[in-house]
């Protein structure tokens, strides 16, 4: 691994074995995060955004989730295989989450500051008062105005856009070397997301934090991230920079996003959706997992065996026909990308 990666994945399965079957959540999923980058990961419900992520905290239960492959090295250590006092060490204070619902992320019977100051206490075993007053700075820090008195608050006191803020601030409180940010502005209105990016883009650069972005909103990417994952049935089907994913993209599912943004859409014409739904992953899926939606398949994408290849400078793709050089896609529109657009409407 070399000195400015600061994370790499490698071949990361994570199954859930049910009574059911077996659910391929993660399969065999590849990437890696610079020192003060921003990843951002893009796709439908379901697609194994937060589950590959959750998997680098070992956060998923087991059982029924199992690590099926895989490395996480994280400055030298594999987070998947590294014993519990030493993942212990990192999670929450070398690595640290900001989580999809900060409703239910929050303790409701525990005071905000109490919470925002755990970190402190636990890793870096500071006495209660130097870090309450850590803490009231914290949440000044994320724009909570009077935190003094707002440390002695409950959950249920703050609204969705605060509650977003206390999340940020106790992730950042231990100044973490990689931030995971699991849909933090899904359940927020434009003015707050905006707000949100606004923080931890500002976070990021006093802190020089790598940061790992999940989300449903492609125009999120498009103007916040670096570089960026398109995941989908828990595998990586195109990965590049950012303005190469968008400008140039290489696989028909990353075609079928943008197609998919309503306002790229020409008004009086009918939205796009892409037709189908994702497939049952608890299923052996032979081939290229989007060819039954895909309007460039041939049977040759359902029989062979599809892998991520490179296929421009630093742009990967999984599309066999793609690779050959069979097809050449085009953006959705010649327009910019907007930011705070759902991908889809099915998100």
């Amino acid at each position: 691994m070399d000195s400015e990666t600061l994370l790499r994945v490698e071949d990361l399965r994570a199954y859930f074995h049910t009574r059911a079957g077996v659910v391929r959540a993660v399969d065999g999923v590849s990437f890696s995060v610079a020192e003060g980058e921003t990843l951002g990961i893009v796709g439908e419900s379901g697609s194994g955004k937060s589950v590959a992520c959750y998997s680098l905290l070992r956060l998923i239960p087991q059982p029924p989730g199992r690590f099926e492959t895989g490395r996480a090295i994280f400055d030298g250590t594999d987070l998947l295989h590294c014993s519990e006092a030493e993942l212990r060490e990192i999670r929450g204070n070398r690595v640290s989450m900001i989580f999809q619902d900060p409703m239910t992320s929050l303790n409701p019977y525990m005071r905000i500051g109490d919470q925002v100051i755990e970190p402190l206490l636990i890793h870096r075993r500071l006495a209660h008062s130097e870090a309450w007053t850590r803490g009231i700075v914290a949440l000044r820090e994320v724009g909570i105005q009077d935190a003094e008195s707002r440390m002695r608050s409950y959950p249920h006191e703050f609204s969705g856009g605060m509650r977003q803020r206390v999340m940020i601030a106790t992730a950042l409180i231990t100044r973490p070397e990689l931030l995971i940010a699991d849909e933090p502005t899904t359940a927020l209105d434009v003015t707050v997301q905006a707000q949100i990016l606004e923080l931890i883009r500002k976070m990021q650069q006093e802190l020089g934090s790598a940061v790992v972005f999940i989300t449903h909103d492609i125009g999120i990417v498009s103007s916040f991230c670096d570089r960026a994952l398109v995941m989908y049935a828990g595998t990586v089907l195109e990965a590049a920079p950012t303005v190469q994913l968008f400008d140039q993209p290489k696989h028909p599912y990353n075609q079928a996003l943008q197609r998919a943004i309503p306002a790229l859409n020409e008004k009086g014409r009918e939205l796009y959706t892409i037709p189908g739904a994702p497939p049952d992953v608890s299923k052996l899926i032979m081939g290229c997992p989007f060819a039954p939606r895909c309007q460039y398949a041939l049977e040759k994408c359902v029989t062979s065996e599809i892998l991520l290849k490179e296929v421009a400078p630093h742009h990967h793709s999984a599309c066999l026909r793609v690779q050959l050089g069979e097809i050449d896609l085009t953006p959705a529109s010649a327009a910019q990308i907007p930011a705070n657009n759902h991908t889809t409407s099915a998100s």
